[in-house]
C-alpha cells in the first residue's frame, strides 16, 4: 500500500530532509522555549501553521516527549472540524513525511475505530488537513521507530470520549502511547472577521493576555471541557476538540499536571491587523 502524500511539504515546511533538519536544529536551540521541567510526560499541545510561524514550538513541546523511553505509539489528534462532524482516522498503511513514511499502528486504531462512528480516511482517500501533518516530520525525525494513530475530532464531548477511550485501547494492546492535540488559538482580525476589540496594538494585547490567556489556563488545568466551552463562546481555539482529546488522553494515562512550554503569535513575525496566537502545553 502506498503512503499517504505529504501535501503540505515544500510550501509549509520544507520538502526535502536536509531542510527540515536544518530548521528543526534551530527550533531545538531556540531560547525563547521553557524547559520542560516535568517527568513521564504523557503529551502535550502544540500548534499547526506553517513552521516559519509556530514551528518552533511545536517542535520543542513533541522533543518533550521524548525524556522518557520512546513511545510504542502516537496519538495525534486534530483536523478542523465543526461540533456535528463525524470524527476521522486512519486505520492501515503509512503517511510520507521528509525523513521516510511513519506507518500507522493498525491494531490500535482499529480497536478504537470499532466504538466510534469514524470516517475512514485511506492512503489514497482523505481530507487535505494541516493539523496533522505538520507534526509528522517532528515525530518523524526524534521518534524513528513509532507508529501513529492519526485522528481527526470535533470540538464537542466526543473528543473527550475519544481521548479517554485511546488511553485504554493503547492498556488493552500493551503499548506504551503518547498524545499530540494540534491546535492555533485565537484567529483575530478582519481576515477571519473576529475583531472584538477594534484593530491594533490594544486589540493585539487583548488576544495575549485575555483571551488566549483564558483558554491557555483552562489547558494548564487539564480541564477538556472548559477549554471546549472556551472555544465555542470565545472563539479562542479553532481545534478545541483535538486539545479536549489530548487533555482526556492524558489524564487518563496517568498525567497530573500540565506546564507551559511557549506562547506567541503570528503578529510578532508578521505585524498585521489580522494573526493568530500559538500556545505549546505538555501533560
Amino acid at each position: 500500500m502506498k503512503a499517504r502524500k505529504a501535501v503540505f511539504s515544500g510550501s509549509w515546511y520544507p520538502s526535502g530532509a536536509d531542510e527540515c533538519e536544518k530548521e528543526i536544529k534551530q527550533f531545538l536551540a531556540d531560547k525563547s522555549m521553557h524547559a520542560c521541567l516535568k517527568k513521564d510526560i504523557k503529551g502535550g499541545i502544540v500548534p499547526h501553521a506553517g513552521w516559519y510561524f509556530s514551528g518552533s514550538i511545536a517542535c520543542n513541546v513533541i522533543n518533550c516527549l521524548t525524556k522518557e523511553e520512546p513511545p510504542d505509539v502516537i496519538f495525534i489528534f486534530g483536523m478542523h472540524l465543526h461540533a456535528d462532524s463525524s470524527p476521522y482516522i486512519m486505520l492501515e498503511g503509512s503517511w510520507e513525511t521528509p525523513f521516510g513514511e511513519l506507518p500507522i499502528a493498525g491494531g490500535v486504531a482499529s480497536d478504537l475505530a470499532d466504538q466510534f462512528n469514524f470516517m475512514i480516511e485511506t492512503t489514497t482517500d482523505f481530507t487535505q488537513d494541516n493539523t496533522i501533518e505538520l507534526q509528522l516530520p517532528f515525530v518523524k525525525y526524534l521518534f524513528d521507530d513509532v507508529k501513529i494513530v492519526p485522528v481527526g475530532v470535533p470540538p464537542s464531548d466526543l473528543s473527550i470520549k475519544i481521548g479517554r477511550y485511546a488511553a485504554k485501547i493503547a492498556e488493552k494492546h500493551g503499548v506504551t502511547a503518547k498524545v499530540i492535540g494540534s491546535t492555533d488559538l485565537t484567529h483575530y482580525g478582519s481576515n477571519y472577521g473576529f475583531s472584538p476589540k477594534g484593530l491594533g496594538s490594544q486589540a493585539h494585547e487583548w488576544v495575549r493576555t485575555e483571551n488566549d490567556r483564558s483558554i491557555i489556563d483552562a489547558m494548564l488545568r487539564m480541564d477538556a471541557e472548559e477549554v471546549l466551552e472556551q472555544a465555542e463562546n470565545k472563539r479562542n481555539a479553532c481545534c478545541a476538540g483535538a486539545a479536549a482529546a489530548a487533555i482526556s488522553a492524558a489524564k487518563s494515562l496517568g498525567s497530573q499536571g500540565a506546564e507551559s512550554v511557549a506562547y506567541t503569535t503570528s503578529y510578532e513575525k508578521s505585524p498585521g491587523e489580522s494573526f493568530v496566537g500559538y500556545a505549546g502545553v505538555v501533560f
